[in-house]
């Protein structure tokens, strides 16, 4: 495997080694031991797929609070996809700091989103599916949801079309809310 550190400290870029003749190729998508050595210490425990059937869809951003939070291990499986992260680690000095990757089906690579990082992504190709491996299960209560095209934190998604948002998703609240929300008292 390939694995690369990202900008902001515990994010990483992955892309298992790929083994390919006349008819395709064969991948080991997930090796724990790999990770492991990398410093990628996540006890994955569920999958979740998501399928998009229209460019421009959105998701995110959004996170599980404590004492459910999620690091993530996301792969596109066909489709593109422009996926964001948010540093929101209590305490951390990048607090508030973001960046952007594309993921492609075609190329493989996988983006590794530590625990306290909001995470969202927009399709950038119609009937796109993404798979992400979380490290803890879904809890209605702890989810969070910022809003995707807030000015704070001014994303450049790669996408100026139309967005197909959900109702949640559009809902999401402020990001200096969300900070406000979290700030010591």
């Amino acid at each position: 495997m390939d694995i690369r550190p990202l900008e902001i400290d515990g994010a990483f870029m992955i892309r298992p080694r790929r083994n390919a003749d006349h008819r395709g190729w064969l991948m080991e998508s997930y090796n724990r031991a790999a990770l492991a050595e990398a410093g990628i210490m996540a006890d994955f425990v569920q999958d979740n797929l998501s399928w998009s059937e229209q460019a421009g869809t959105v998701r995110g951003l959004h996170l599980q609070a404590a004492p459910h939070q999620q690091a993530k291990l996301v792969q596109v499986m066909s489709g593109r996809i422009a996926d964001a992260i948010v540093d929101v680690r209590p305490g951390s000095p990048g607090f508030g700091r973001h960046l952007r990757v594309e993921l492609d089906a075609r190329d493989g690579w996988q983006l590794f989103v530590p625990r306290d990082f909001l995470h969202g992504f927009v399709t950038l190709e119609a009937d796109t599916r993404v798979l992400y491996k979380v490290d803890q299960p879904w809890s209605a209560q702890a989810e969070r949801s910022v809003r995707w095209d807030d000015p704070d934190l001014a994303i450049d998604w790669a996408w100026s079309g139309p967005v197909v948002v959900s109702s949640k998703d559009i809902a999401g609240q402020s990001f200096a809310d969300y900070r406000q929300s979290v700030a010591p008292r």
